[in-house]
């Protein structure tokens, strides 16, 4: 992910630890989010002021206990319980960036390309995208898994030039085409494993979430049960630790 797409993650997974609840009162008042951009330069009493814009905006209706939250760590913003009305009008006050209702986000593990609005059903050219070939620098990649089997794809694109270090533990096929392992000096860790196999987990990750196939009921021990699949899935791989 870019960094913005990261920051909005970021963001999202902040205000549901802090948020619990986005559910209305009685009074018609639910919990909205006021973003006012960067931390403030003051950061000891930011309470204080987020008070104050609170008193201006709901008058008489004012109640302290209407600021669930101020953010002054990362950014300068609060929670806060408001009517619809008094959204919009903190939305139009000075020094406000943007207003918008608290949610609760679930783990969706098996979603990331939902998450970020490019769903399964989007239309693909599957003969174009088997001639992409992604690298993924990181460390290695598990073989068995079976988001890199390779059904129903033909050979290695012409354009391929690299090669493949198979071993005793370890083979490419026709979804992950290449693979080499680079070590600079010193000895392998105990737990550290020769060759392109991934004895950590997180190059395996990475090169399913970009181009990983379609693996249904997919799940982290029994967590975000769903169907697995990469951006790309007929992409061919290549693979560098």
């Amino acid at each position: 992910m870019g960094c913005l797409a990261l920051r909005v993650v970021f963001l999202n997974l902040l205000f549901t630890l802090l948020i619990t609840t986005s559910a209305s009162n009685g009074d018609g008042r639910k919990i909205y989010i006021v973003y006012m951009g960067s931390k403030p330069k003051d950061s000891s009493q930011p309470h204080l002021h987020h008070r104050a814009m609170l008193e201006e905006v709901v008058g008489s209706a004012f109640s302290a206990e209407s600021i669930v939250y101020s953010y002054k760590r990362s950014f300068n913003g609060f929670a806060v319980k408001l009517t619809e009305e008094e959204a919009q009008r903190m939305a139009d006050k000075e020094g406000v960036v943007s207003v918008f209702p608290s949610k609760n986000y679930k783990l969706q593990t098996t979603r990331s390309w939902d998450f970020i609005g490019f769903p399964r059903d989007v239309p693909r050219v599957p003969q174009q995208e088997s001639d992409i070939i992604v690298g993924v620098l990181d460390t290695g990649i598990w073989p068995d898994s079976l988001s890199f089997h390779d059904q129903g794809l033909g050979a290695p694109p012409p354009k391929w030039k690299g090669i493949c270090e198979a071993s005793a533990n370890f083979r490419c096929n026709r979804k992950i085409i290449g693979a080499r392992a680079y070590r600079a000096e010193g000895p392998l860790p105990p737990t550290e494993a020769w060759g392109p196999i991934d004895t950590n987990g997180h190059g395996t990750h990475v090169a399913s979430t970009v181009a990983g196939r379609l693996v249904d009921n997919a799940s982290l021990y029994g967590f975000g049960l769903g169907l697995a699949r990469g951006g790309v899935p007929s992409a061919r791989i290549a693979v560098y630790k």
